[in-house]
């Protein structure tokens, strides 16, 4: 395998309610799981390929549980990647340069029945993890906003986080409530639910924890 690490945020949106059952372990909130998001690279390198400043986008959908498998999966790369880093890129999503099951690349490249022909667009996107707030937008597939959870009496914000001490994909992630629409192979609409704001830090052999 080629070592490969990556520093940045992201922002994912899915179908589940909040907290989103995916994370502990449980079924989907409505039995099927739908989700998209992206990730902003501020610091990378796949072998001897820089990935700083680059981003990458998804777009997913089971028909059941995540780890029942039968996904697809529309991969999306940074428009402004030469091709080194195009191919860095898609290889790290594939999960190929993963130990099997220490990241969410291998994890969810495993319950994947059809990927898509990788999309080469601009990908817009602001992320504040600990305000929970961020928006990204790629020109025919991707539309999100999110934004902090609101109590229901107060109007005041709720802030909330999830801990995951041996996950595959963050250690901390602050929840919020995030909206978004889809386009392409892979279509829906997502109203005010699940959010996950989060710094990442992998390799190949998963989270990086100091």
């Amino acid at each position: 395998m080629t070592p490969w690490e990556i520093e940045g945020v992201e922002l994912v949106n899915c179908n589940c309610a909040y907290g989103c059952p995916c994370q502990f372990n449980a079924l989907p909130t409505h039995g099927h799981c739908q989700a998209n998001g992206a990730i902003d690279i501020r610091r990378g390198y796949h072998g001897r390929v820089s990935l700083d400043g680059m981003r990458i986008a998804f777009i997913f959908q089971w028909p059941g549980a995540i780890h029942e498998g039968g996904g697809k999966c529309q991969p999306i790369v940074d428009e402004r990647a030469d091709e080194n880093q195009r191919q860095a890129l898609l290889t790290i999503m594939s999960g190929e340069d993963s130990e099997p099951g220490r990241t969410m690349f291998n994890v969810f490249a495993s319950t994947v029945s059809e990927f898509f022909e990788p999309a080469f667009r601009k990908i817009d996107m602001d992320v504040d993890v600990d305000a929970r707030r961020g928006h990204i937008h790629v020109d025919g597939f991707i539309d999100i906003t999110g934004e902090p959870i609101r109590n229901v009496v107060t109007g005041r914000e709720h802030r909330a986080r999830i801990d995951l001490p041996d996950g595959f994909e963050y250690t901390l992630a602050e929840v919020g409530s995030a909206s978004s629409k889809t386009q392409g192979p892979i279509a829906f609409d997502l109203a005010n639910s699940y959010g996950q704001f989060a710094r990442l830090h992998l390799s190949g052999q998963g989270p990086i924890r100091v």
